[in-house]
């Protein structure tokens, strides 16, 4: 259970909400949300990779962004980051910098991942801060999720 009685799977269901506002031909379904130590939703944001045009475009990013804007500085400390798919290496090292207390995420990402499914970032040792890691959470929807977008793409070619 998360703080202020609000549970993992509701902040996730944000995340699938915001992953929804991807551009449907162009950037992969991936939503984020961040919130905050009272369990407040500070920020959200989905990929717009392809939509803008920038390779740093990825839905953690966004929120992580949006987040440190509305709190006014750049320590996310207290804070959890909920997003559908196991960040990459950039995303993994921004939310280790951003001093992130916990990351909850629902798919696995076994060809990018950086959360312990190619490589382990955030557990990395010699970092000087590892967030706790909630792993799974409404799994099968988030995998679904991209498992209907790359299913659409591939029917096209």
């Amino acid at each position: 259970m998360a703080r202020s009685g609000t549970t993992y799977a509701e902040w996730m269901r944000l995340a699938l909400a915001e992953a929804q506002l991807c551009d449907a031909a162009e950037d992969v379904p991936v939503g984020a949300v961040v919130v905050d130590a009272a369990g407040e939703l500070l920020a959200r944001g989905h990929n717009v990779r392809q939509a803008e045009g920038d390779p740093t475009g990825h839905a953690e990013l966004v929120a992580l962004r949006r987040a440190a804007e509305v709190m006014g500085e750049w320590r996310l400390s207290g804070c959890t980051l909920v997003v559908t798919l196991e960040p990459c290496t950039m995303c993994a090292g921004a939310l280790v910098l951003a001093r992130v207390a916990r990351l909850v995420y629902g798919a696995d990402d076994p060809k990018a991942g950086a959360v312990g499914s190619l490589w382990d970032v955030v557990r990395d040792r010699r970092l000087n801060h590892r967030p706790e890691v909630v792993r799974g959470v409404l799994a099968d929807e988030s995998t679904e999720l991209l498992r209907t977008f790359f299913q659409a793409r591939r029917d096209v070619r």
